[in-house]
Formats: C-alpha cells, structure tokens, sequence
C-alpha cells in the first residue's frame, strides 16, 4: 500500500503543477510580447523540466509497482497514464522545447509565438495524462482501504 501511497502523491503533484501551468502560467505568457513571452518559458522550462518528468516517473513506476503487488489493474492502469507522459513528451513536446531552447531561438518572433500556442496545446495533453492517472490511482487507493 505504501508504494500505491507514494504513486497517488506524486500522480497529485504532477497534475497540480501541470493544470497551474495549462490554466495559469501559459495563458498568462502569452498575453507577453513575443521576447518576454519566449524568455518566461526558458526560465519555466528549465525548472519544470526536472519536477515534472521526476514526479511523472516516481507516479508511473510507483503505481505499477503497486498495481503488480496488490494484484491491483487501476493501479496499474494509473501507472500507465502516468508513464505515457515520457513518450508523449519525448515525441511530441521535445521537438518543439528543442526549437525554443535559448541556444536556437534567440530573440522571440511570431514563429516563436505560434511554437508556443502549439506547446499550450500539447502541454494540455499532458494534463489530461496526469488527471486521468491521478483518478485512477486514487480508485486503487480507495478500493484498497475499502477492503480488509
């Protein structure tokens, strides 16, 4: 149970973070002028990076983890949504983060611009990812404590 404790936790975190940024932060960038609006999303980049992807990991490993010892298919299910942030980001989301890294961009533009309303985009994606894990292992949870 513990290992489905520490799943539903970092599942919770990841989508909190992720909704802030869908419904907060990025409608709020882009309301900037094209340089400042690429320039925040460096900075926010750079530090979400390791907390998003460690939270996704600790959310997917931990719920089938705890999916494959309670014997336990929403756990393992969670789990799964949770992980399928990595090659979604990794297929969707890395091409796009790539062409924005300071390294490539230089100076904010209409391109960048229309880069970043697609990131918001595929950003969503990755939200609904962590809600629908999230769900699922708060079922595991749930059912877990409702049975001796």
């Amino acid at each position: 149970m513990l290992f489905l404790l520490v799943a539903l936790l970092a599942a919770t975190l990841f989508t909190g973070a992720a909704l802030y940024i869908t419904l907060v932060e990025h409608p709020a960038r882009l309301s900037l002028a094209e340089e400042p609006m690429l320039t925040q999303w460096q900075q926010s980049y750079r530090r979400a990076l390791p907390i998003q992807s460690s939270l996704a990991l600790v959310a997917g490993i931990g719920g089938l983890v705890a999916g494959w010892v309670l014997r336990d298919g929403w756990a393992i299910a969670g789990g799964v949504a949770m992980l399928a942030n990595w090659p979604f980001t990794v297929s969707a989301l890395l091409p796009i983060n790539r062409r924005l890294s300071p390294a490539i961009a230089g100076r904010g533009d209409a391109h960048s611009h229309l880069l970043l309303l697609r990131w918001g985009r595929l950003h969503d994606v990755r939200s609904l990812l962590g809600v629908a894990g999230t769900v699922l292992l708060l079922c595991a949870f749930l059912q877990g404590i409702a049975t001796p």
